[in-house]
């Protein structure tokens, strides 16, 4: 059973496949582990994101679990549209929790893409990259049995050294029903390298459903600037988000309104400070001094950070 803080938001179900035939490039909220949780995705709507991810969940202790459900899991009325991330390397596994979360959120989304060690060893993430069939078989198993044809399965990958396979893969998965699929522009073992938006835009041509861009985009002019040089219609961002969450809405840096905001959301969802400060330590990182931050950055409370908000920048 799914907890009642969930039960409240089910409503009426949106098709976020309709926001890529909007006219503009989509812009997209990243899955990101710890960070991309209710009250993030509450702020960055404000500031023109278009579409969230939850962050990646592990699709067996969420089918398996009710308190990994409950922990894992929480949305509201207004966050929508939703989709839900899961880790899985079984078609089952990953139908069941798709059926679960159906009633809250717009869509899944299968992670094919995470580079960390502990994911792919157990046959989770970019693994998945070398596995077309296994991926074919998981969304299809996702197509037949959640009832609703509104409920969009998508998947986000990275590339191959040899980009005919990454061609190969994205078309098996476009056959099987694919609702539309992210390309994180790096190898497996690339972290800091840069993005080949070229192997992106090769992607894009080669598809007739929609592609999304993902890959060092740190503000708005980044974003445009992708989005024209890979033809792609949507771009997904994480760490310029989590630097900027208004960066979507053409802000070079971190407005202090937004910055009141995150404190009002964060208090009204009772986020843990860790979280709290954390997010703030990230939107601040542009706007303080080093000075400031070896003071803001080691504050240990709520009231304390909100103190130093209230003295410093009238917050």
């Amino acid at each position: 059973m799914i907890s009642d803080a969930i039960e409240t938001t089910q409503c009426q179900q949106k098709d976020p496949v309709d926001l890529f035939h909007s006219g503009h490039f989509v812009k997209i909220c990243a899955p990101m582990v710890r960070y991309s949780k209710l009250a993030f995705r509450t702020l960055v709507r404000k500031y023109s994101c278009d579409l969230c991810y939850t962050p990646m969940i592990i699709a067996e202790d969420f089918v398996k679990s009710v308190k990994a459900r409950d922990s894992e899991f929480t949305t509201s009325k207004g966050d929508r549209p939703l989709i839900v991330q899961f880790a899985a390397n079984e078609a089952q596994v990953l139908s069941d929790a798709a059926r679960i979360v159906c009633p809250f959120a717009d869509g899944i989304d299968l992670n094919c893409g995470c580079p960390q060690r502990w994911a792919m060893a157990e046959g989770y993430g970019a693994c998945l990259i070398n596995k077309p069939e296994l991926v074919q078989d998981m969304v299809r198993h996702v197509r037949n049995q959640v009832e609703n044809p509104r409920f969009s399965v998508s998947i986000k990958i990275r590339i191959h050294d040899d980009l005919k396979r990454t061609v190969d893969l994205c078309r098996k998965a476009e056959a099987t029903g694919v609702s539309w699929i992210t390309v994180h522009g790096r190898n497996v073992e690339e972290r800091h390298q840069p993005v080949h938006y070229d192997a992106i835009k090769i992607i894009k041509q080669n598809m007739s459903i929609p592609i999304v861009a993902n890959g060092d985009v740190k503000t708005l002019k980044d974003a445009e600037n992708i989005h024209h040089m890979t033809g792609t219609d949507g771009v997904m961002v994480a760490r310029g988000l989590l630097a900027n969450p208004a960066m979507f809405a053409g802000y070079e840096e971190t407005p202090l309104k937004c910055i009141q905001d995150w404190v009002d959301i964060a208090l009204e969802h009772g986020t843990p400070f860790t979280c709290f400060h954390h997010h703030l330590m990230y939107m601040m990182e542009r706007i303080t001094s080093k000075q400031e931050k070896r003071v803001f950055n080691v504050l240990s409370s709520t009231s304390a950070v909100l103190d130093y908000l209230n003295d410093h920048y009238g917050v």
